[in-house]
């Protein structure tokens, strides 16, 4: 069974799950929407020239020529194609964040209530195949209890988009929205607990300062501290800093628990990096009783590693994605309300940077 997949929004992120499907079997995008005419052409090419492209997703979803929908348009648009698009009858994939608010994430799931359709959060960071290591690492119970997750993540600044509507709180959420609701996710994940308080400082210090658009300067935050306290007594940091491209490893992820620790090591994007080779991830385990440490190299396909940014994640994530469509039976592996929680806790990163108090959830 081939499925026709057609792509609400086709800019640099686009671009990339276009790349990543064409690499599964089973997997055709037939149809791409943009209102950007440059970034629609460039869709087509992508596609190997398979694809029809359309200006407006209402039209695309009229043509009959799509089985499953991948939402990629900016962060603020989600929720209004979202309550288009929950009345068909399509399996979606949405881009993280869900909305750009809370209020939004909550009136989607409200109208998905009854659905029979998948709907998929695309948390592509649960699928880099070290953090897919990680999650076995603590299934088997290496750590034993984890009581604590630390995240950094120091990376190159936000790239140049279509419109440059990343810029900006207003249409992309804030980043500790936009960038890191893969991070609250992955800790609610790990820690298999809610989130009761969040606390964190943060500052518009290095990037963008020197662009203008309308008049006005990028308010995204570009560097922060973020704690968070779960239900369950387990406790999340996030080292966030977006002017560090300089760095091997661009996110370190650690849990730790009674028994032992965990950490997964992920390199940035080769284009980044200065001698332009390929690195591969790592997973280091070090036993408390016995003082030993082990690290092992995972191996990803070079293929699946030039198709995106994300380190093979997006391969992964849709193949898991297409496998649920063609059985047409279990239930998305990224909820809605996973998503919700994403954003709420963004939300309160958010909140609490500008305010300096920590906020209860």
């Amino acid at each position: 069974m081939t499925i026709r997949y057609g792509l609400i929004g086709s800019g640099m992120m686009g671009q990339e799950h276009i790349r990543n499907l064409n690499l599964l079997e089973g997997c055709d995008v037939t149809a791409v929407t943009d209102p950007d005419e440059g970034m629609r052409q460039l869709s087509v090419e992508t596609t190997g020239g398979r694809a029809q492209a359309f200006g407006d997703h209402k039209e695309m979803l009229g043509s009959g020529l799509v089985d499953a929908l991948v939402i990629v348009a900016p962060n603020d648009t989600h929720h209004e194609i979202l309550l288009d698009v929950l009345d068909t009858p399509l399996p979606i994939l949405v881009e993280k964040p869900l909305c750009t608010t809370s209020a939004h994430c909550t009136e989607v799931l409200r109208k998905a209530e009854g659905r029979i359709a998948p709907i998929w959060v695309a948390m592509e960071y649960r699928y880099m195949p070290p953090v897919q290591r990680l999650l076995r690492e603590l299934e088997d119970g290496t750590v034993g209890t984890p009581r604590m997750m630390a995240i950094r993540e120091h990376r190159f600044p936000f790239l140049e988009k279509v419109g440059d509507w990343n810029r900006f709180n207003a249409r992309t959420g804030g980043t500790l929205v936009e960038k890191c609701c893969h991070f609250w996710d992955l800790m609610r994940l790990t820690l298999q607990s809610d989130p009761v308080r969040v606390y964190a400082s943060g500052g518009v210090d290095v990037n963008h300062l020197d662009e203008a658009y309308s008049g006005q300067t990028p308010d995204i935050l570009d560097n922060a501290f973020v704690t968070v306290d779960f239900e369950n007594g387990a406790r999340g940091m996030l080292d966030l800093c977006m002017f560090a491209e300089g760095s091997y490893w661009q996110e370190t992820i650690a849990v730790t628990g009674e028994k032992a620790r965990v950490e997964a090591k992920v390199p940035g994007p080769a284009r980044f990096s200065a001698d332009k080779q390929e690195r591969h991830s790592e997973i280091e385990i070090s036993h408390r009783a016995s003082k030993e440490v082990v690290r092992e190299e995972v191996d990803v396909d070079e293929k699946v590693l030039q198709a995106g940014d994300h380190h093979g994640s997006t391969y992964f994530q849709h193949e898991r994605f297409r496998n649920l469509v063609q059985s047409g039976q279990g239930t998305p592996e990224v909820s809605l309300e996973d998503g919700l929680w994403s954003v709420r806790v963004g939300e309160a990163a958010e909140e609490s940077a500008r305010t300096g108090q920590a906020i209860t959830l």
